[in-house]
């Protein structure tokens, strides 16, 4: 059976009962997570806009590539992927499905490998002394905590 809750569509039939919500959220801690999915996205779309032409889906160098300090980039070191993180793990907690806990596991765990590859190529590609005195300064993915 395919049914949608939240916004989200649901293939019970095909995840038997792991894909089922085993409890749900109270409404209006529903609709403020669905808010917080909708922040990072939001979130993720600014730091693309704000890179512009310094933006690919590949880590790759760019002509006048540079260590970027600004908007979103004086938050965290790599908002986009700040803002992905946000969007799946309010969204997992709104589907309250163990699949969507461990898909938000695994989204977490991909992106701080990707992270941590980025900053390494960043800290060879753009010198040790620029990316290592921002990273001195702006956390990894979370606001105010430095891991």
């Amino acid at each position: 059976m395919v049914r949608s809750h939240a916004g989200h569509l649901r293939l019970d039939a095909w995840s038997g009962p792991l894909g089922q919500a085993h409890w749900y959220p109270p409404i209006p801690i529903a609709w403020a997570l669905v808010g917080v999915t909708a922040l990072g996205f939001l979130f993720a779309w600014w730091a693309r806009i704000h890179l512009g032409r310094l933006w690919s889906a590949a880590i790759t160098r760019k002509e006048g590539h540079r260590v970027v300090e600004s908007g979103p980039y004086a938050i965290v070191r790599h908002p986009i992927y700040t803002g992905i993180l946000l969007s799946g793990i309010a969204s997992a907690i709104v589907l309250a499905t163990p699949h969507a806990y461990l898909g938000a596991g695994l989204l977490i765990v991909a992106y701080w490998i990707k992270a941590r590859l980025e900053e390494r190529w960043l800290r060879e590609e753009l010198g040790a002394a620029a990316y290592d005195d921002y990273r001195s300064r702006v956390p990894m993915l979370i606001p105010f905590v430095r891991v």
